[in-house]
């Protein structure tokens, strides 16, 4: 993704990418950290999840990882601008045929396995099972499993991020005065998530009037189970926008990415 698909958040206010699904729609996570490295890695700014509505989704468990998945459509579209500035990438091979299905696959296995680590025996469960989900590509086990990995590495960072910003604001929730109207889980919790996306897409902007104004066109079809406006969802957006960084310092989980 580069630049200006970063700032042109007209696209659409989430992904940027066509016919990809907003933020709202159904986000969930598991383990690990936030943290200002991880979104500057080379793995490009954290994606989104889909599925079922986050109020109903309760967000943040293994359980609903399977439910709540990354957007195909947009990760897709992320790979196809990324995959031959990858390490691996062999120009005899294209995306559509070939490294499509590999990591199609390693973000597959991130929601199916969601309470796993990539190791050993996790790459040897995938390997088994490679021939048969490749469809038409023509890689080996071999030749694939970089790409493979680079998707559930990108997928485990999207779920981990969400995990972190939802503990943390849930905590900080109950020692602010809150409207009454709204309760965390539908209301409040997708303010944070869509601050914390958009501001790990923007990293060349600030916020001013023109991010507010791009942000409040977005709200509505980014709010999901959410029945704040723009006007009662804006502080909280903006809180997670500055909060990124800080949500939790360092990056212990980073595994050098």
């Amino acid at each position: 993704m580069n630049t200006n698909d970063r700032k042109d958040m007209n696209r659409d206010p989430i992904t940027g990418a066509p016919g990809s699904h907003p933020l709202g729609t159904g986000v969930g996570a598991t383990g690990g950290v936030l943290a200002g490295a991880a979104i500057g890695s080379a793995f490009g700014p954290i994606g989104t999840l889909v599925g079922g509505a986050i109020g109903a989704a309760g967000g943040a468990a293994a359980g609903h990882a399977v439910a709540e998945r990354v957007d195909p459509t947009a990760e897709s579209e992320y790979w196809r601008s990324n995959y031959q500035m990858r390490p691996y990438y062999q120009s005899s091979y294209d995306y559509d045929t070939d490294y499509a299905p590999a990591y199609a696959y390693g973000s597959d296995a991130r929601a199916r396995y969601a309470g796993r680590a990539w190791d050993s025996g996790l790459e040897n469960d995938l390997k088994s099972g490679w021939e048969k989900a490749k469809a038409k590509s023509r890689l080996t086990w071999e030749q694939a499993k970089d790409a493979v990995r680079d998707a559930w590495n990108r997928d485990d960072r999207t779920y981990r991020t969400y995990d972190a910003t939802d503990r943390y604001y849930r905590t900080q929730f109950a020692d602010k005065d809150r409207d009454p109207r709204f309760d965390y889980d539908t209301d409040y919790r997708p303010a944070y998530r869509y601050g914390t996306y958009a501001r790990s897409n923007q990293l060349d902007r600030d916020w001013d009037d023109s991010v507010e104004r791009d942000l409040e066109r977005g709200w509505d079809k980014a709010k999901g189970t959410s029945r704040m406006g723009w006007q009662d969802a804006k502080s909280s957006v903006k809180d997670a926008w500055h909060g990124v960084e800080r949500v939790l310092p360092g990056d212990a989980d980073n595994d050098g990415l």
